[in-house]
């Protein structure tokens, strides 16, 4: 099969990211010696700065590593909590049914540099100030400013400049979006982390005290505090159409700590993937794979009709499951026991039919689950929000990383949050707090309803699998609640049809919107189907004729998937997606 370019192949080590220069500062410390933790920190953190669109250092990640020394496999956990003060009743009282998407009132603690913090502790070798220097070069003198950063910043001008004069200030030198091809620097962003670099170094001690000085400095520090005061005292507008304070505070920061957790497995052909858990929708990814594996895919063939209805109709299933099952296990007991299992998903996938499903269709686990909303395109009363509040309301993205060392350490990782259109830039940091709070539900009811402390069932989903038992593959990729369907794709089509990463990342892609959007609205697109243009005539009209809702995109539109494996004798690879001109591998 042709690709656009090739396949990375070496036995040094490999990184693969959503930005090139992300790659290439992996790779830098990789050269100076560092291993695949010092790499992936240095990946994260430069994406933070460099897809300011898509993620920023006020963000969330989940990170899955695999640790070569200890020969396991965990989840670091850097998804931040609900505000103490959000509660259901407190957003009821402001008249809301649904979580704005963007303002402060969707804001939960940014996890992202606590959990980039944890893995350079725990697993590390380089220092705090190495590892950030990437990060702090791109900041200082200027990241180059791709047509989407462009367009995100265009479509606010308006709305920035009336609402959000914070986000004017940093985001619209002179009135305008920055040019595209134009070099932007980020000063009050370098600020920032020249002030955590010296208030860790400041600390003084071992490496390991330094991180920690650094990791105090932005939930119980400078960090902290100008978010609590700036998200206290100066009310913005949101989708409400009113200007409202948050209701994250300093304390609730200072309270907040990642994680290291054990992942959710599933064993598939002669591979165990590997996911978190069910505070993302990562398991439905395995829920997929426990139905497909009652499918003989491989007869089906990459890009016929037979195999995108069967992939569709299963994830229609999965992510059904979602809406009923999945919440923060803190808070809610989910039953994996019996969603993986061969029983539950024999059933389940008899509902797989010749026609493409227009319902949402979860499955019943007695004692478990919740309501499930699933509400058409265009039914959401609030949704229709004055135009003061609507204008610029592009949405962020996500980012994400591979990196396989030559000692075996792996990492798979998933930044985004934070978006310079998700919330204002709280003055003097130059960064965004995540608004990941949309995620929750406003219903007592539900598995991911809003309850302070609860992590919001984010959409985030790293992943890694293990062949014969043995660490083989990182991937993932950018897109929301599609993530775990790209991803998935690029899977399957690598194990059962014998291609190579680059091959199997570049094939048509496909998706459907048909489960209940993660986003604010919250709504759904019923047997919706989106097509990459490459795919056949026949194969297009035969799924239209299956009742699919057929959503035709461009040739290369729907995918940013990245991966690296490591075979037995010690061979790394990497590919990554040349859609969107930006992804991109390397390794030696």
């Amino acid at each position: 099969m042709f690709t656009t370019r090739p396949e990375i192949v070496g036995t040094f080590g490999v990184v693969t990211s959503t930005h090139w220069l992300a790659t290439a500062a992996g790779m830098s410390m990789l050269e100076k010696g560092g291993n695949a933790f010092d790499a992936a920190v240095a990946t994260g953190v430069s994406l933070n700065i460099l897809e300011p669109d898509q993620n920023g250092p006020g963000g969330d990640v989940p990170i899955i590593i695999y640790n070569a020394k200890a020969d396991e496999v965990k989840v670091i956990c850097g998804q931040g909590t609900a505000p103490a003060a959000a509660s259901v009743e407190a957003y009821k009282a402001m008249g809301l049914d649904v979580v704005p998407g963007r303002g402060h009132l969707p804001a939960v603690v940014p996890g992202s540099f606590g959990a980039w913090m944890l893995m350079l502790a725990e697993y590390g070798t380089m220092s705090l100030r190495e590892v950030l220097e990437p990060a702090m070069g791109y900041a200082r003198d200027g990241i180059p400013v791709l047509p989407r950063i462009h367009d995100t910043i265009a479509a606010n001008v308006d709305f920035f400049t009336k609402e959000w004069p914070t986000s004017a200030k940093q985001w619209l030198p002179g009135g305008a979006a920055p040019a595209v091809r134009s070099q932007f620097a980020l000063p009050d962003t370098f600020a920032t982390y020249q002030r955590l670099v010296a208030e860790a170094e400041a600390a003084g001690g071992s490496r390991e005290n330094q991180i920690e000085g650094a990791r105090k400095a932005w939930y119980e520090g400078f960090v902290a505090e100008a978010i609590d005061d700036f998200l206290r005292t100066t009310p913005v507008m949101d989708e409400s159409g009113t200007a409202h304070t948050g209701l994250l505070t300093g304390q609730d920061m200072a309270n907040w700590r990642a994680t290291i957790e054990d992942p959710i497995t599933y064993d598939y052909l002669n591979y165990t993937v590997c996911k978190a858990g069910p505070w993302c929708q990562g398991p439905v990814f395995l829920q997929q794979l426990a139905l497909l594996k009652g499918f003989d895919l491989t007869a089906m063939g990459p890009e016929s009709p037979d195999f995108v209805h069967t992939v569709i109709e299963c994830a229609k299933l999965a992510f059904a499951d979602r809406e009923a099952f999945y919440g923060d296990p803190d808070f809610v007991d989910v039953p994996f026991d019996v969603l993986l299992s061969d029983e539950y998903n024999d059933m389940r996938r008899d509902l797989v039919g010749d026609k493409a499903s227009s319902e949402l269709r979860p499955g019943s686990v007695q004692g478990y689950g919740g309501k499930v909303f699933f509400r058409p395109q265009g039914t959401v009363a609030n949704a229709g929000v004055p135009a003061t509040a609507a204008a610029g309301a592009v949405g962020g993205d996500t980012c994400h990383l591979d990196v396989i060392d030559n000692q075996g350490n792996m990492v798979a990782a998933t930044p985004s949050g934070g978006w310079l259109d998700g919330s204002p830039t709280v003055p003097g940091l130059g960064i965004s707090v995540s608004a990941r709070g949309q995620m929750f539900w406003l219903d007592d009811d539900t598995a991911a309803s809003l309850e302070p402390g609860k992590r919001p069932r984010t959409t985030l989903t790293p992943s890694m699998a293990l062949r014969d038992g043995k660490p083989y593959m990182a991937f993932g990729t950018p897109g929301g609640d599609m993530q775990d369907t790209w991803s998935l794709h690029a899977f399957l089509r690598h194990v059962h049809f014998d291609m190579n990463l680059q091959e199997a990342i570049e094939s048509p892609q496909f998706h459907t919107e048909h489960m209940p959007n993660s986003f604010y609205p919250r709504e759904s697109k019923p047997a919706h189907l989106a097509l990459e243009g490459r795919f056949s005539k026949e194969t297009i009209a035969e799924l239209q004729a299956r009742g699919h809702e057929i959503d035709m995109r461009g040739d290369w539109a729907i995918s940013y998937v990245t991966a690296a494996t490591q075979d037995d004798d010690g061979v790394l690879r990497a590919g990554a997606s040349p859609r969107n001109m930006q992804c991109y591998a390397a390794g030696r």
